[in-house]
């Protein structure tokens, strides 16, 4: 864990969400940094234009990643409140890096109900398996209008026992791919804690399975730790085909005295992020790094992200 004590981990996060002067000129240059940095700003406020007030004036960053807004998932959306986002991210020069859909984060039909199902809708994301046609429709025309090439998504809640259904699985994101190549967009497969391919190595046998050139990886070495993939990086990232890695969500995890796993701050926890901003460098990435805080130990969303967001200030800073 970094030789992240719990002692210094509870220090750490409180002195991190101390520091909220983390402007542009604060530590790594983020235009030299090799990647796309950037921050899902639904973590920082519903607020779409305070969102990316943020991102832009204090962060310093000139990308973002799109979820949702004005506490609306990104897949609501109006054709009038996607022209008043455009608008927005005019004002303050910034790009989308993707979107961040919820396609396939449903139970996969005919298998017993997910113990991850969520009992109410999260990010705003309520829908069935009967809409997935359509959500991937709209994330593609979404793609287009925001001038990006990729759209994130899931392989349904997690199974307690997937493997009589991971070949269908398989075939239903080998669908998908094919169209979203036809549409010249990736699909960018999280691997999500709740759902189906949640780790490293588990991710390792989905893209081994859905050769397409549209299907890759957005790695989320936390998501991986939250699992119980404790070795996420280096071990699992080592295990990882490189070349289809192209999209990274930044965040931490970390063990607490009774064993349990929790969101941390960038900065500490499990993953050693100067190291795998170091690694995924190394290995020529050059896509998104998008911070994607969810640790709540800070007065708010926006407190907690810009703690958050310093300590991936800092990581990024060492990683060079």
């Amino acid at each position: 864990m970094n030789g992240t004590t719990r002692r210094t981990f509870l220090g750490g996060a409180g002195a991190a969400a101390a520091a909220y002067a983390v402007g542009p000129g604060f530590a790594a240059d983020l235009a030299t940094s090799g990647f796309k940095v950037a921050v899902i700003t639904d973590e920082i406020s519903q607020d779409f234009d305070h969102a990316c007030s943020v991102a832009a004036k204090d962060f310093g960053v000139h990308w973002v990643e799109l979820r949702g807004m004005w506490n609306k998932n990104i897949m609501a959306l109006t054709d009038t409140e996607i022209g008043e986002a455009q608008k927005v991210l005019a004002k303050y020069n910034l790009r989308v890096t993707d979107i961040a859909s919820p396609l396939f984060k449903v139970d996969w039909p005919g298998a017993p109900k997910s113990p991850y199902s969520p009992k109410t809708d999260t990010f705003k994301a309520d829908f069935t398996f009967k809409q997935q046609d359509e959500i991937l429709e709209k994330s593609v025309g979404l793609a287009k209008q925001f001038k990006t090439d990729k759209v994130r998504g899931f392989d349904f809640w997690r199974l307690d026992d997937v493997t009589p259904y991971r070949s269908e699985i398989d075939n239903k994101l080998k669908e998908a791919a094919e169209v979203f190549r036809s549409k010249g967009v990736l699909f960018v497969l999280e691997n999500e804690y709740e759902c189906n391919t949640a780790t490293a190595r588990e991710s390792v046998h989905t893209l081994n399975a859905v050769q397409s050139p549209a299907f890759v990886l957005n790695w989320d070495p936390g998501n991986a730790v939250m699992r119980g993939e404790l070795d996420a990086f280096p071990v699992g990232w080592d295990l990882l085909p490189k070349n289809r890695i192209r999209h990274c969500h930044v965040k931490n995890a970390v063990k607490d005295a009774a064993g349990k796993m929790h969101w941390a701050p960038v900065g500490t926890g499990y993953v050693d992020w100067a190291a795998q901003f170091r690694a995924l460098r190394k290995a020529g990435y050059h896509d998104a790094v998008s911070l994607e805080t969810h640790w709540k130990g800070g007065d708010g969303p926006e407190a907690s992200s810009r703690a958050s967001w310093d300590g991936m200030k800092k990581a990024l800073d060492a990683s060079v």
